[in-house]
Parts: structure tokens; C-alpha cells; sequence
């Protein structure tokens, strides 16, 4: 039950071309529940690719972060659902009618596909950003505060939970309550590098601290072992549950 659990709160961020997206698939696949898809990924391949995850049994986490007016976010929810995608992310800094739109957009293609709707959770404050950086464009205030103050916007609007960094999952939780989403990439095993994180915590932290889900990309995807070092993690969440 423990190591199930465990398994479900990984989603495996794939920041890589088809070719090793698929190759990376197959390795995980019977392991791992969940793939993270980006931006790069999918801009590339377009809604194939969902579909190819899909059908080697994988929940599908869809990383767009929708971000425009709330008319284009609400289709541009509509058709990211529709592909088969499980979980989508929208900017909270869009404001509360463009969350309330993806979440609408969401809820459509459910009813169209006859499906279940797929989870949208908002973008707090991404994790590559510091204190610096949000002074950079104008958010003067506590970096915990500006995540905090998002993360209501999105639960006042009907999202299903937010996005954020492990530093902010404890707050995040007791904000949101015990059903939120609470998805935390900046997750690095001990001795793993940083990359362009800037707010990280290992994997039993960032759950221990309320963390629902854990993205987890390089730490497996660069290992020379993919599988073990996958693995690795589960045994860690397994141990310190």
C-alpha cells in the first residue's frame, strides 16, 4: 500500500526529445503512474504525444501554463483535456476569471469526451525565482506571502490546487486543506545538483512538509539508471512514511 502510494506521488518530468521521451517511457513503464509532458516536449509533438504516454498506461501531466485572456484560456483548457491529459497548470497571476476559465474549459471537455475532467492546479510562484527576481517585476512583498496570496485566488475560483515549491508546501496545505493538489517540482534527491533551481528539498521533505505530488525530471531522466534511480525515490518515500 505504502510503496503504491509512493509510486502515485511521482510524476517524472520529461524535458527531453520523443525519441528519449518514449525510450524513458518504456523503462518506467509497470514502475512509475505518472510523466510530467512541458512545453518543449509539447510544442514539438503536439497532442500526439499525450496520446502515446496514454496509451502506455500513464496518467499525463499536461505543463502548459495557461496564461491570456480568459476566453483563450478557457479553449485553450478545452483541447489540452480533450487530448486525454490528467492534470493541467495555469498562471494564477492571470488573475481569477482566467483561473475560473480554465477550469471551465476543463470541465467541457469532460463532458464532451464523456471522461473524467482533468485536474487544473495554479502556477504559485515558479521555483527558479528568488526573492531578487520577484523584486525584479514588481512583487516587493515576502516570496511565502505572494505564493500564499495566489494560492487563495486559485482555491476562490475553483481550481483543484496549486503548484509550488517544497519550501511552501506546509503552508500550502494547512491554506488549502487536506483534499488540495499540492504539486511541488524543485525536488532533489540528496547529493543531486540544482540545476536552475533555486527553492528545493529532497522527496521525503517536500511530502512530509504536505506535498501531494513530486515532480521529479533530471535526478532520473539524466541518471545513468533511470529505473533505479526512480526507484531510489520510492524507497525513500517508502522508509520515511
Amino acid at each position: 500500500m505504502l510503496e503504491a502510494l509512493a509510486r502515485d506521488r511521482i510524476m517524472v518530468a520529461l524535458d527531453v526529445d520523443r525519441t528519449r521521451a518514449l525510450e524513458l517511457a518504456d523503462i518506467l513503464a509497470g514502475h512509475a503512474r505518472w510523466v510530467k509532458i512541458g512545453m518543449t516536449l509539447y510544442y514539438a509533438e503536439g497532442p500526439s504525444i499525450v496520446r502515446a504516454f496514454k496509451e502506455r498506461g500513464f496518467k499525463v501531466f499536461l505543463d502548459l501554463k495557461f496564461h491570456d485572456i480568459p476566453h483563450q484560456v478557457r479553449g485553450a483548457a478545452r483541447s489540452a483535456a480533450a487530448t486525454g491529459a490528467d492534470l493541467l497548470t495555469v498562471h494564477g497571476l492571470g488573475a481569477g476569471p482566467m483561473l475560473a476559465a480554465a477550469c471551465e474549459g476543463a470541465r467541457e471537455a469532460a463532458e464532451a469526451c464523456g471522461g473524467e475532467r482533468a485536474r487544473v492546479i495554479a502556477i504559485t510562484v515558479l521555483t527558479s525565482m528568488d526573492a531578487p527576481a520577484l523584486a525584479s517585476i514588481g512583487v516587493a512583498g515576502p516570496l511565502a506571502d505572494e505564493a500564499a496570496r495566489l494560492a487563495a485566488l486559485a482555491r476562490d475560483n475553483g481550481t483543484d490546487g496549486v503548484v509550488c515549491s517544497p519550501q511552501e508546501a506546509q503552508a500550502m496545505r494547512q491554506l488549502l486543506g487536506e483534499d488540495a493538489w499540492i504539486v511541488t517540482p524543485g525536488v532533489r534527491p540528496a547529493g543531486a545538483a540544482l540545476g536552475d533551481q533555486s527553492r528545493v528539498a529532497t522527496p521525503a521533505a517536500a511530502i512530509a512538509a504536505g506535498a501531494s505530488h513530486l515532480v521529479v525530471g533530471r535526478p532520473i531522466t539524466g541518471a545513468d539508471d533511470p529505473l533505479a534511480a526512480f526507484e531510489a525515490i520510492v524507497g525513500e518515500l517508502v522508509r520515511d512514511a
